[in-house]
């Protein structure tokens, strides 16, 4: 069993106020198929550029295996996909490429197709491919889904759950649970490591979270309750230096003993309500550190005067090699949200470019609504930035 090994590690960006990693140390067995989860923004692929020592750090990191990454350069991918294994991992036997091809469902005639020609999808398995073909290797996994359908998502999760040696970073939830059995979570205030699936995870820290919740709640209670009793004893207190006062005034000889033993009474009351109060803060204080709030998205779509937005009739795009569906009418109407789900390679792009008003080759009618603004977000939105 060979070990990760991380110690008092501190890191951040130059320039920033805030670290990404204070004083970080854990352990993490190179044999476990290892999910990394979190927030964008938590430090997820820092990590990941951390272990492959491309960022100074305060502290120390040992890997005792070679580590690769996913998604690995490819350097020009007009070439033939086997060229471009046969580089990254030199003495690439074929029997055993198509044997990984075939536990991911992919035609092994793709190695020799040029890989820019491939699909999304098909790319992200090749690659995956070739990694698990490195022997003693820890892979690091970074967002491999991001290419793949719902289907290659399934089969890609029951290909790395016969697997062993990887940490992954994935924000699907279903994509983890088929495929880990340790998870790695990067939190608000924390990190935790446990043996178990994602959603194993997510019921412990719901659960959690309700119970701080609930107890922040009654602590706030309890808090205000022992104000109160505060209160009343400094109250009493000034009601006693009055009587005191006013015996004095008046000739009277008040009775030192029992305002002394009130007074001590009184005191040490006072001093235990203190005591509970500042246990109550000190309680509370600690909770409520890892829970997740998340602002609403607010989205306001334009206007159009027309219901039926979108109309397809009896379409199909069709290339020159048949269609590429069987096809299909539809009609998209004004406040609609649509999800659009087939195979790769069935169409679903073709689609949403002529909704684009571009020219694809098609059979069919398709129209859309006269001055239809349509706003769109390409498969691939690494361009985006936050604001």
């Amino acid at each position: 069993m060979a070990l990760i090994d991380i110690r008092d590690l501190t890191f951040a960006y130059p320039g920033s106020y805030d670290n990404v990693f204070e004083h970080l140390s854990l352990q993490l067995d190179t044999h476990w198929r290892l999910g990394l989860v979190g927030r964008n923004g938590r430090g997820k692929t820092t990590l990941l550029r951390l272990l492959q020592r491309q960022y100074e750090y305060d502290g120390a990191i040992s890997v005792p295996v070679p580590l690769d990454c996913f998604p690995s350069p490819v350097s020009a991918p007009e070439r033939d996909t086997l060229t471009i294994l046969e580089e990254q991992e030199p003495g690439l036997e074929l029997w055993r490429i198509y044997k990984e091809l075939d536990m991911l469902e992919v035609d092994a005639g793709v190695l020799f197709r040029p890989y820019s020609s491939l699909s999304g999808g098909e790319q992200v398995k090749v690659l995956l491919a070739a990694l698990f073909l490195r022997e003693g290797a820890f892979l690091l996994l970074d967002e491999p889904t991001n290419h793949l359908d719902l289907e290659g998502r399934r089969v890609v999760s029951r290909y790395l759950s016969r697997k062993i040696g990887f940490l992954l970073v994935s924000h699907d939830r279903v994509f983890l649970d088929g495929c880990v059995d340790h998870i790695m979570v990067i939190n608000k205030r924390d990190i935790e490591v446990r043996q178990g699936s994602f959603s194993a995870w997510w019921r412990d820290k719901q659960a959690r979270d309700d119970w701080e919740r609930a107890e922040n709640a009654r602590l706030k209670r309890e808090i205000g309750r022992l104000e109160d009793a505060a209160r009343r004893t400094a109250s009493w207190s000034d009601r006693v230096e009055a009587a005191k006062k006013g015996c004095r005034n008046s000739g009277l000889r008040p009775d030192r003993g029992y305002l002394g033993h009130k007074a001590q009474k009184m005191m040490r009351r006072s001093k235990a309500v203190e005591a509970r109060r500042t246990e109550a803060a000190e309680a509370k204080a600690g909770l409520l550190k890892n829970i997740e709030l998340a602002e609403a998205l607010k989205l306001r779509p334009l206007e159009h005067p027309k219901r039926c937005l979108l109309e397809a009739r009896e379409l199909a795009p069709d290339y020159g090699a048949g269609p590429v569906c069987r096809p299909v009418s539809f009609t998209v109407e004004r406040g609609e949200r649509v999800a659009l789900v087939g195979r790769n390679g069935s169409g679903k792009s073709s689609l949403l470019r002529l909704a684009l008003g571009e020219e694809i080759p098609h059979t069919g009618l398709f129209s859309l609504a006269s001055g239809l603004v349509v706003s769109y977000v390409p498969q691939d939105a690494s361009f985006l930035r936050a604001a």
